[in-house]
């Protein structure tokens, strides 16, 4: 039987180029003959029955635009009473016949196990400015983030040269690197530190010295919110707060502070810190995130027709493709070691 009804639907962090997939996801599919329903809220709106249905008037205008128009959350239905059953019943219940997801790790990751357990129809499109997604070569976000990172480490350049300091750059990444190295290459960091590379709070001192010592007076360093540094013994400073999201993230942010204040008491130099937070999810998307957000949803759209459910838009050496939603499953795609190798060299 035909289909004729599909949902889509946007979890987890927000992102620029959220809108630019959901837009192509309803023109392709209005095109292909479907109707097209909105999912509010990620999974909260199927657990709620919050949607409405898209028509071409609906994602006129959003290409360029920030964040989501159909709002986000980060609900997990496992951690919720009946959840499942709730979510499969309100699917029926809404008409619909397959769902396009769009998603990081967490919303990816429900939905592969949706497949898994109950061959539910659905189909993934891979987002997080993190890049830390397995399965695909880049997700939507990732660009404008590192734009938005580097233009950041461009404009502190100039009054960290003007006052002499250190300034210090904490960026978002959880488990991988991929914001910090390649802001930190393309901004031209001192020293940069990342999840997947432990280092100790003495030789990164150690570097920003050394890089004085030859006649640089102010440094630039670029470090990930999630990045392990130890101190002294040995012991890794974990910065985080107690709250705890419904897929058992702990809130991250800090980390730039203290390595800042350790900095400043270690080597005597001027140290500030920029924490550029949310600043990296939000504004315009770039060209490349819009077009990448419009293949992934002309192909995601492409795969419900074909009943390849299970799977994800991807982007494979350069060629789109689908993916098993199973790999999102199987760990963070890291930063490569002959890249981090590359950035070193300008270190110190």
């Amino acid at each position: 039987m035909a289909i004729k009804k599909v949902g889509v639907m946007t979890g987890g962090g927000d992102c620029p180029g959220l809108n630019a997939a959901i837009r192509a996801v309803v023109r392709r599919a209005h095109q292909t003959g479907y109707r097209v329903m909105g999912i509010k809220n990620g999974w909260k709106g199927l657990l709620d029955i919050n949607a409405l249905e898209l028509d071409a008037l609906a994602v006129s205008g959003i290409l360029p635009k920030g964040g989501t128009i159909l709002g986000t959350s980060r609900t997990n239905p496992y951690k919720h009473e009946g959840g499942r059953e709730k979510l499969l019943r309100n699917f029926e219940n809404l008409g619909l016949e397959a769902l396009v997801a769009i998603g990081g790790e967490d919303t990816l990751g429900v939905a592969a196990t949706l497949w898994e357990e109950d061959k539910f129809p659905i189909v993934g499109i891979p987002k997080t400015i993190d890049n830390d997604l397995c399965g695909t070569d880049q997700t939507i976000g990732f660009d404008t983030a590192v734009s938005i990172a580097a233009d950041a480490i461009d404009r502190l350049h100039t009054t960290a040269e003007s006052h002499q300091r250190v300034m210090v750059v904490e960026v978002m990444g959880r488990h991988a690197g991929w914001i910090a190295l390649y802001s930190g290459i393309s901004g031209g960091a001192d020293v940069i530190i990342i999840p997947e590379v432990p280092v100790n709070f003495h030789d990164v001192a150690e570097l920003i010295m050394k890089r004085h010592n030859r006649g640089k007076n102010f440094s630039i360093v670029v470090v990930a919110e999630g990045a392990k540094i130890h101190d002294e013994k040995g012991e890794r400073l974990i910065v985080r707060s107690t709250q705890v999201d419904e897929f058992g993230h702990v809130m991250l942010g800090g980390i730039g502070e203290v390595l800042g204040k350790y900095l400043t008491d270690e080597t005597g130099f001027d140290t500030r810190v920029t924490n550029i937070g949310h600043v990296q999810r939000g504004g315009t998307p770039t060209v490349y995130d819009r077009v990448l957000a419009t293949r992934f949803g002309v192909l995601a759209v492409d795969l419900v027709s074909e009943k390849q459910f299970g799977k994800m838009s991807a982007l494979k050496d350069g060629k789109f493709v689908a993916s098993e939603l199973a790999e999102v499953k199987k760990g963070y795609r890291l930063v490569d070691e002959e890249l981090y190798k590359i950035a070193a060299v300008f270190f110190g």
